[in-house]
């Protein structure tokens, strides 16, 4: 839709980039505010989250590449093309890395695990809402043509260029769904976590809620690989499942435990 954000000399800044960066300190600003709101070492999780943030860049263009292998192995060269470099890669590869560094940094630094994920987790929500609309500006994760009358048409040929987003044809505006499901996800989260919660139940909750929302919003998004295992599913909808499975045995922990503990009484 509109992938440069402005010309100076030969200079361009990309709307992604921007709206990216906005999407990290808005971020980083929600989670400082729910670390002191929770008496946690605000400065360790900010630095966690700036920790994170970089981890989850290198994480997504990782899983961007595993998950079209054949494509790359054939041109090995666009790992480093321009596209790739400007590609946001693929949001799961993203969190698993984020994930990873975040156990290890707070082993290091003493931070209670659960406490700090439920922290994390609306500030998660609401940076991917706003980076979503980077991907809707530059066109990438575009969706499957559509009749539908809320359907987009890209028309900017640097889109094309650049992501590859095809242009004159009225596609599902999955970059839109999927900001819409996460500002809506934020605010339930948010809600959620300012009452009387147990450790670990806002990140559950948010990997069940995101989970479904991304296994949905795949079916109508347009994917050039083929799905593993030959099946209708695709990488993206099998982490889903995973991820919100591990949500949901995660939400229910603390009710499983408490009937547990009535019947034994």
């Amino acid at each position: 839709m509109f992938p440069r954000l402005f010309h100076l000399g030969s200079f361009s800044q990309s709307t992604y980039g921007v709206l990216v960066a906005l999407a990290f300190l808005v971020a980083l600003s929600v989670i400082a505010r729910l670390a002191r709101r929770a008496g946690l070492n605000s400065d360790a999780v900010v630095n966690l989250g700036i920790l994170c943030g970089l981890s989850a860049i290198v994480g997504a263009k990782i899983m961007m590449f595993l998950v079209d292998i054949p494509y790359y192995v054939r041109n090995p060269g666009e790992i480093f093309s321009m596209a790739s470099l400007q590609a946001g890669g693929v949001f799961y590869g993203g969190l698993i890395a984020a994930l990873i560094v975040a156990v290890v940094y707070m082993r290091h630094h003493h931070l209670p695990a659960l406490p700090t994920a439920d922290i994390f987790a609306p500030g998660i929500a609401l940076g991917h809402c706003i980076g979503r609309l980077g991907c809707f500006a530059a066109g990438c994760c575009w969706g499957r043509p559509t009749k539908l009358p809320w359907g987009v048409t890209f028309t900017n040929p640097l889109a094309e260029q650049l992501v590859g987003v095809p242009l004159g044809i009225r596609l599902h505006p999955t970059q839109l769904y999927e900001s819409a499901a996460e500002f809506l996800i934020f605010g339930i989260l948010y809600w959620r976590i300012r009452r009387q919660h147990a450790p670990g139940a806002i990140i559950s909750l948010y990997l069940i809620l995101y989970s479904t929302a991304r296994f949905l919003v795949e079916f109508v998004r347009y994917h050039d690989q083929p799905n593993p295992f030959g099946g209708p599913l695709n990488t993206s909808q099998w982490i889903s499942l995973a991820l919100a499975a591990l949500g949901t045995a995660w939400f229910v922990r603390p009710r499983r435990q408490a009937g547990l503990a009535v019947r034994q009484q």
